[in-house]
């Protein structure tokens, strides 16, 4: 069985805002290396509707300018096999995405997944993850912390849990930008 990792950018005040985390290429290796270690991607419909007309772009190099690192991560990207929990689409036309029913599924369509995936699944949606932290379904955090106090939201875990989450800490790690990557694996 594979396991589910979660892995997202947010500043020391929590916010989760894609914009407010520093994009460089040390960044993108960082997240191509994730990637790289993982089966398949997982993400909310929001996220995916998000990535979706921007990333086969790049991967196809019809985006001017843009880095190497970034290229790199985008025709990884569209290789790898991307999972999307939504309870009112149906339709992923960007290669190789697939569906994950949400609703009163979705403990049973993740866990499937999991077992499907040896080299694990790698979670970035932050609602989702709420979500499946609440079914015990995220084995592993993986999070990139920004020097950055965003001041606004949104913020992990905006939607509360039943209980706190004991973690142990795996690695630490401090890039050249200031920004730490951290790996938490759950406790129990």
């Amino acid at each position: 069985m594979g396991r589910l990792t979660f892995s997202i950018n947010l500043t020391l005040d929590g916010c989760v805002d894609h914009q407010e985390g520093i994009a460089d290429d040390e960044t993108h290796a960082f997240f191509t290396r994730l990637m790289d270690e993982h089966g398949a991607m997982l993400w909310g419909r929001v996220t995916y509707e998000m990535m979706e007309h921007y990333w086969p772009a790049v991967a196809r190099g019809e985006v001017e300018g843009a880095p190497p690192a970034v290229r790199e991560w985008a025709v990884k990207l569209q290789a790898k096999p991307k999972y999307v929990v939504s309870a009112t689409r149906k339709d992923f036309p960007w290669a190789h995405s697939h569906l994950v029913a949400g609703g009163d599924d979705l403990r049973a369509g993740i866990q499937a997944l999991k077992d499907a995936t040896p080299a694990g699944v790698l979670l970035g949606s932050g609602k989702l993850a709420t979500a499946l932290d609440r079914l015990d379904l995220i084995d592993e955090y993986q999070l990139l912390v920004h020097p950055r106090i965003a001041g606004h939201g949104p913020t992990l875990y905006q939607g509360g849990l039943p209980a706190t989450r004991r973690l142990t800490l795996v690695s630490a790690k401090p890039l050249r930008c200031g920004a730490v990557a951290m790996h938490f694996r759950r406790v129990g």
